[in-house]
């Protein structure tokens, strides 16, 4: 479905009240301060561009509220410094827990106070939503403190040493959404790139003059503005921003970002889930990829660009690389009853989009089939932008699809995870790749980039039999909570099953490479096994050879050393022949008793045992 050019006439009868309203700034009884100096008691909220200027922190180049932690845990304020992105959990990043593990109180909460509004204000509290979630991290649901932080440092709370107060404030305010509004045959699409046009579109409630069915807002980039508007006015469950900002595939004990599966009973419960996936992508040179890296280090969630490490010898360029990039995409649909006048309003977070290098293997086909050379062809699709992707194939949405909205709103999560599937697809057949030029490596020397044994070869096997169990639990995770789930607000129908055997597929394959890597680890365990006793039984002839020469040399040289006692040479010419005549016999007798020593020695043996 896409907008209809001779619908352009109803666009002043059915276009938001609040698009209008872009242009103007509204009128507020206060200024409005910075995005930081909501974190400041009020007495310390300064009033011009020169008091921001004289407050102490921010002379020294950090944010306020934060006093940044050394090494050795005391706070020093002196230490920012702008690596806005640097990415968490590295050597570069040094200890994550100077935030404080998962056993003490968050230093990052210490540091940034919410402000407390005196009771005879009477004002709202500009961050409603967070002091919401505070509450509930003090009140059972301890794992939203890390969602806290997140809030408060606008991204990955390991970072906060390593932001200033404008690092912090551009990413607080990063705004990149697109609203689909649909209409039974046609839809609309707007842009918002603005907190206050989140706020409008938020708050619109205006009667339409046409049906509106469903309003879907599609994010790119979690921020701190988004978060707390949205959250706040759609009443979200904070649940759902907290499975969206972080990635980790194992923790340790002390992690403060630790993430717990929920019981299905309560799950079952939830009108939102997230969807894992894996993006494989193409780096021509290490410089491209070290660039890949530093742009996932700007986002705002934490997502890296893991290099793969499988460069085979012979095949790839000398300097290129691939990267597995794991992402993540959320949805969310504003429960209601089935006597609720109101139109469904949804939610689907995406990632942004690493930029440099390529799809691996050009990305994915559509998802429909080749048109006919008679129909036009439709518009392609704008690459390396997983968030305008998702625009564009929401907007392609039938009109029989917008009438199923009413009775399964998860029709809208359809198409996007006909991404994440195809995605999947992609990593099955590099997965499969992979895993055939390692069984090549191993009948091949010469790809062994000049490895004198199957070492590395071993090292990367392992690598894959590590994954491979990883994402059989992702794909698992997406059947049990998002395809396979009946009860969805009490939904008529599961539009989404018409993808359960495309990922029970997935994880077929998935399951058999992991078998197949498991029965290759054996294979070369085995032939470096034999290649091991081979090099072991050349060492024995080439020591065996070092032991007959000894064996020559020692009676010969004993019988010289012997006959060189006299230190009258010349008498030993009469003498001379009898050199040879004892020596060889001697030599002679030493070789056939070191030859048959064994014999001799077991003989001797079963003599005495006799």
């Amino acid at each position: 479905m896409s907008s209809e050019p001779d619908r352009s006439h109803f666009a002043d009868d059915f276009a938001r009240p609040w698009l209008s309203r872009r242009k103007h700034q509204r009128s507020r009884g206060q200024s409005k301060s910075s995005l930081l100096s909501r974190f400041l008691p009020r007495q310390a909220r300064p009033n011009s561009h020169d008091a921001n200027r004289s407050h102490p922190q921010y002379r020294s180049g950090t944010s306020p509220g934060v006093s940044h932690v050394s090494n050795n845990g005391s706070h020093n304020p002196s230490r920012a410094s702008a690596h806005p992105q640097i990415l968490p959990h590295t050597k570069a990043a040094g200890d994550p827990y100077y935030i404080g593990d998962v056993y003490q109180q968050s230093r990052i909460r210490q540091g940034l106070p919410l402000s407390k509004q005196s009771s005879q204000d009477h004002e709202e509290s500009s961050m409603p939503y967070l002091e919401y979630i505070d509450r509930l991290t003090d009140n059972g649901w301890p794992h939203l403190r890390y969602l806290a932080d997140f809030m408060r440092v606008s991204t990955a709370p390991v970072q906060w040493k390593f932001l200033t107060k404008d690092d912090v404030d551009k990413r607080a305010s990063r705004v990149k959404i697109a609203l689909l509004e649909y209409y039974g045959t046609w839809h609309t699409r707007h842009d918002i790139t603005t907190v206050d046009e989140l706020d409008d579109a938020l708050r619109d409630s205006s009667p339409s003059p046409h049906h509106l069915v469903a309003r879907l807002f599609i994010v790119e980039d979690l921020s701190r503005e988004v978060i707390e508007k949205m959250g706040s006015q759609l009443d979200v469950d904070p649940m759902f921003f907290r499975g969206h900002i972080s990635d980790f595939t194992w923790y340790n004990t002390r992690d403060p970002w630790i993430e717990l599966s929920a019981m299905d009973i309560v799950s079952q419960k939830q009108s939102f889930f997230t969807a894992r996936y894996a993006q494989p992508r193409y780096f021509r040179t290490h410089k491209s990829l070290t660039r890949a890296k530093n742009e996932a280090g700007g986002f705002n969630v934490l997502r890296r660009v893991d290099r793969d490490g499988n460069w085979i010898h012979g095949i790839d360029l000398t300097d290129s690389n691939i990267a597995i990039i794991r992402s993540r995409m959320s949805f969310w649909i504003r429960p209601r009853t089935s006597s609720d006048p109101q139109p469904a309003v949804g939610v689907i977070l995406v990632d942004p989009s690493i930029t440099e290098g390529f799809p691996l293997w050009g990305g994915y086909n559509d998802f429909t089939a080749c048109p006919s050379m008679a129909d036009d062809i439709p518009p392609r699709r704008k690459e390396n932008s997983t968030f305008e992707d998702t625009v564009h194939w929401l907007q392609q949405m039938s009109a029989d699809d917008v009438e199923k909205i009413p009775r399964d709103p998860r029709v809208l999560f359809l198409k996007p995870l006909c991404m994440i599937c195809s995605q999947w697809l992609i990593l099955v057949r590099y997965g499969n790749t992979r895993l055939s030029q390692l069984e090549w490596e191993i009948e091949d020397p010469y790809l062994r980039s000049r490895q004198e044994d199957l070492s590395e070869t071993l090292n990367k096997l392992h690598a894959w039999r590590r994954r491979f169990p990883i994402f059989k639990d992702i794909v698992s995770e997406i059947l049990r909570k998002g395809i396979r789930r009946e009860n969805f607000l009490d939904a008529s129908e599961n539009t989404l099953l018409a993808l359960e055997k495309d990922f029970e597929i997935i994880y077929a394959d998935l399951n058999k490479l992991h078998e197949r890597s498991e029965r290759i680890m054996s294979v070369v365990t085995a032939v470096m096994s034999i290649e091991e006793s081979q090099k072991a039984l050349q060492q024995d002839r080439s020591l065996a050879r070092l032991t007959w020469l000894a064996t020559t040399f020692v009676p010969l040289s004993f019988v010289s050393s012997f006959f060189s006692m006299n230190d009258n040479i010349n008498t030993l010419r009469k003498t001379f022949w009898i050199y040879f005549t004892v020596a060889i016999p001697v030599t002679l007798l030493a070789l056939v008793a070191t030859r048959y020593s064994d014999t001799v020695f077991g003989l001797w043996d079963r003599i005495i045992h006799q």
